[in-house]
């Protein structure tokens, strides 16, 4: 190597770790001293792509317009910059990787978060440059990908511990011992490193370059060992490659897997193709590592734990998830206890694992003026948390309150939280309640008129402007004034809402069983068994509250999910309102019973609301809910029944699970383009099919 490209390598690692100390700045809710520190060097392709990605998470988290035209420009100046040290031998560090290719992995994070900038831009044009963007960085990634993993993933350590069978990666590179080196600490030997180099030498990737330097580069794409077969420590810009690469692919195959089917048929269309449990692998391997990138990387991990947790409905494995996702957050938030990112995860954890007060407490004192520093629309996502946090505990003044403070945070769908906020003054109810809620209902056409998406609304809001006009013809066909049509609303639209966040399935037993006997005050009477209602005696009046089909199948619905919830989360610590005591086992098997009969119901309402209303997405969720309910009844038993024979424990799950598949695929003959929300209940059927076929696999079928 020349004397002036080891001063550009040291160049480039004094750069590297200048910007490194600014990112901490930014992960700490620093942001204004994070730009400072970007901009005290304009030349720097680190520097410009580090400013670029403050500017971009500003627009991206708090959906802010203002800052997406400033993200573009610095994105692009970090673009080109990279690009001109990709052509430039002499800024090259010498690592054990192909030269140069630090360069490539920081020109494809600037080409990908300019995609996504674009698709903020909410424009048609902006998507179309967005696909053109993804399209290019897709295939970038996974050029690096072969190049820095050429015999796959092994050999590299992951922060996630002991891992559950059915979450191992389908690439064929990764057997059965990569399930074992998923801990804190690397694990390396030299007849894995042996069978590494071996891999990577008869790999097509492993002769990259040809003639004698092929042994040379397929050996130094794969962890180093010392003579005593411990890891040798990776620099800087090493750490760079390994978790840029490994974060580029991972999240791209991630983000893939994701998309509702219709949308994947699209993309597949440009050749796109994922693999979801390689990429959780990958992911995992670059949040093991020190770099800026590892950061994201369990940032992205956080996120799609979070989302399996919340909407799913059944994990295959529950407590490996929280396991795994708790590491995560314990990893960074190590490194960056302050910033609001984490917190956020941290509140997620608690909810996810039964301790909403804990959750709502971490939420409040991440959001404290007394905090030190603010990165306000961070803080926007935790200000979403609480509220539905505040919502499911059925603390309706305080959600109502902190759904409209969100929408001083940042300018996203305004209509939606105004709604939500409405709905829980609803629950509230009393004279001055309803006027306000009213006063929120009378403001939200206007506020949908000012958010667009390529001229269109928001999904949310399609729903949101039916409902509005479905209560006031309630209003009007039942002689009242449709400027006042809260008075008529009988089922909270913030409950409503909180099906489609699946808001109802984390709740307390006693407060599932407050909402059971709310709901089922209401008229007609409710004619399904429960343990929780009270056979009415009454005859019914002229106008009962509850009079259309889309209301009755609401209402059917919503028991249904109580009464499963009451059976799935009921424990020692958690008793009933109604009792000191915990629910017993008879008593669990009839909220089993009862809410398979109130979902099958709430589905059989279908045929009527095609005819006479708006509420078609009832019957697909209802089918999801009754799926969930066969997996979440059989794990139930499956726990109570610790004599059952391994074979007779298998046959019932074989059952179950064919069962609940038979009813995923009637709820996604249901979830037509025309139905409210459908994408989002596409979306978690695709989620629930994948924990299915990972409980498959640990039952060996």
């Amino acid at each position: 190597m020349s004397s002036s490209s080891s001063t550009s390598s040291q160049s480039n690692v004094a750069q590297l770790e200048e910007a490194t100390r600014a990112f901490d700045h930014l992960f700490t809710n620093e942001i204004v001293e994070a730009k400072e520190m970007f901009n005290a060097d304009p030349n720097s392709p680190f520097h410009l792509i580090g400013l670029g990605v403050c500017v971009f998470l500003e627009a991206a988290l708090g959906m802010e317009t203002a800052h997406m035209a400033e993200a573009t420009r610095l994105l692009g100046l970090g673009d080109a910059a990279s690009k001109k040290a990709m052509k430039n031998k002499d800024m090259w560090s010498k690592t054990r990787f192909p030269p140069g290719i630090e360069w490539e992995i920081l020109n494809a994070d600037a080409v990908v978060l300019m995609g996504i900038t674009h698709a903020l831009s909410e424009s048609y044009m902006g998507y179309l440059q967005c696909l053109y963007a993804l399209n290019n960085a897709h295939s970038k990634f996974t050029k690096l990908y072969k190049l820095v993993f050429p015999a796959g993933l092994e050999g590299y350590s992951t922060p996630a511990a002991s891992p559950s069978v059915s979450r191992k990666s389908s690439n064929p590179n990764l057997s059965s011992a990569a399930t074992e080196r998923l801990t804190l600490k690397p694990k390396a030997s030299t007849g894995n490193l042996s069978t590494i180099s071996n891999a990577a030498k008869s790999s097509f990737f492993g002769r990259w370059g040809g003639g004698s330097s092929a042994s040379t580069s397929s050996t130094l794409a794969v962890p180093q060992v010392d003579a005593n077969g411990a890891l040798v420590a990776d620099g800087p810009v090493e750490d760079l490659i390994v978790a840029g690469t490994a974060f580029g692919f991972g999240l791209f195959n991630l983000v893939f897997s994701l998309l509702p089917k219709k949308v994947q048929s699209l993309v597949g269309f440009f050749g796109f193709k994922h693999d979801r449990k390689l990429a959780l692998e990958a992911l995992a391997v670059s949040a093991a590592k020190k770099d800026v990138h590892s950061v994201f990387a369990g940032l992205v991990l956080m996120t799609y734990h979070g989302v399996v947790l919340l909407l799913s409905g059944y994990q295959a494995d529950e407590a490996h998830i929280i396991k795994q996702y708790t590491a995560i957050v314990d990893s960074v938030e190590a490194r960056y206890p302050s910033g609001s990112l984490w917190i956020l995860n941290r509140a997620k954890i608690l909810r996810m694992s039964g301790n909403p007060q804990a959750a709502i407490k971490v939420l409040q004192d991440g959001l404290s003026p007394q905090k030190k520093n603010h990165f306000v629309q961070a803080d926007t996502l935790l200000m979403f948390e609480l509220a539905w946090t505040l919502l499911a505990q059925r603390k309706y003044e305080e959600a109502s309150s902190s759904f409209i403070r969100i929408t001083e945070l940042n300018s996203w769908s305004h209509g939606t939280y105004y709604f939500i906020a409405a709905g829980c003054l609803v629950s509230v109810g009393g004279e001055e309640n309803l006027k306000k809620a009213q006063e929120m209902f009378d403001k939200i056409p206007e506020l949908i008129e000012k958010k667009k998406v390529g001229g269109k609304d928001l999904p949310t809001e399609v729903l949101i402007k039916k409902k509005i006009n479905f209560y006031k013809v309630k209003a009007v066909r039942r002689g009242g004034d449709e400027k006042m049509f809260v008075t008529h609303i009988k089922i909270s639209p913030a409950e409503e809402i909180g099906i489609f966040w699946n808001n109802q399935s984390r709740i307390e037993p006693q407060v599932a069983e407050a909402h059971i006997r709310e709901w089922a005050k209401l008229s007609p009477p409710v004619q399904i068994p429960s343990p929780f209602i009270e056979a009415s005696s009454e005859p019914p009046g002229s106008q009962p509250d509850l009079d259309t089909p889309d209301e009755l199948a609401l209402r059917l619905l919503l028991l249904g999910i109580a009464h499963r919830t009451i059976a799935v989360n009921s424990s020692s610590s958690t008793p009933l309102a109604s009792s000191s005591d915990p629910p017993s086992p008879s008593l669990i098997h009839d909220c089993f019973t009862a809410s398979r009969a109130f979902l099958e119901a709430a589905h059989s309402y279908h045929s009527q609301i095609q005819k006479e209303g708006i509420s078609t997405w009832i019957a697909g969720v209802a089918q999801f809910e009754l799926a969930v309910l066969d997996l979440k009844q059989t794990e139930y038993q499956e726990k109570s029944q610790a004599s059952i024979e391994q074979e007779q424990l298998k046959q019932m799950w074989i059952g179950s699970l064919k069962s609940a598949k038979a009813k995923l695929d009637v709820a996604l003959g249901l979830a037509g383009r025309e139905v409210d929300l459908s994408s989002r209940l596409d979306s978690r059927i695709m989620m629930l099919k994948d924990e299915i076929v990972a409980k498959e696999e640990k039952l060996g079928l």
